[in-house]
């Protein structure tokens, strides 16, 4: 399967980047000018009020959504007609957005934990970059969905979706974390 928007990549049980290791990735845009995606499945220990008081009472874990601009925030959610300037990644799921209109939702309480996922920086690519990266079996390609996104126990998330992949890929689960230890 070709890498896509609203795809994910699932890293094959080698990889052992820190920030990479048996991650999955949403893809969130994928053209000729390269990709931008956010690992979805790596919460950190930083909740949102320790990077800033702009949303009080609201107070998510905060995702490390990969090593390029850590210094930003970035977000996903589910209220692409209401936040203006949203990018549609997938239907139901976009990114990005007016934050003040993601301020006013959530003061309003029309915006939960199940609707938004805030992320330290990004994933990204230069263009052919990620293709090379699939000819050397880094990653898989698989399809999703805006529920599933939301749905993924973020621990667990890599394994139940490689288990999920078939008996081929299963053994994976059970690939030392780091093969050097073994």
């Amino acid at each position: 399967m070709k890498p896509a928007s609203g795809r994910i990549l699932v890293s094959e049980p080698s990889l052992t980047d820190r920030f990479f290791a048996r991650s999955v990735v949403l893809l969130a845009e994928h053209d000729d000018d390269g990709s931008f995606g956010l690992i979805v499945n790596k919460p950190s220990e930083i909740r949102l009020s320790q990077i800033t008081d702009e949303f009080p009472g609201f107070d998510p874990h905060i995702y490390l959504g990969g090593p390029v601009k850590v210094e930003n925030l970035y977000f996903i959610h589910t209220k692409g007609d209401e936040i203006e300037g949203s990018m549609k990644i997938m239907e139901g799921l976009y990114w990005g957005g007016d934050v003040e209109k993601v301020r006013q939702l959530i003061y309003q309480k029309k915006i939960t934990e199940k609707d938004i996922r805030f992320f330290i920086g990004y994933a990204g690519w230069q263009p052919t970059q990620l293709d090379k990266e699939l000819s050397e079996n880094s990653w898989l390609v698989l399809n999703t969905t805006a529920d599933e996104v939301f749905k993924f126990q973020a621990e667990s998330a890599w394994r139940r979706i490689v288990i999920s992949m078939g008996e081929e890929y299963a053994k994976w689960v059970n690939y030392p974390e780091d093969p050097q230890l073994n």
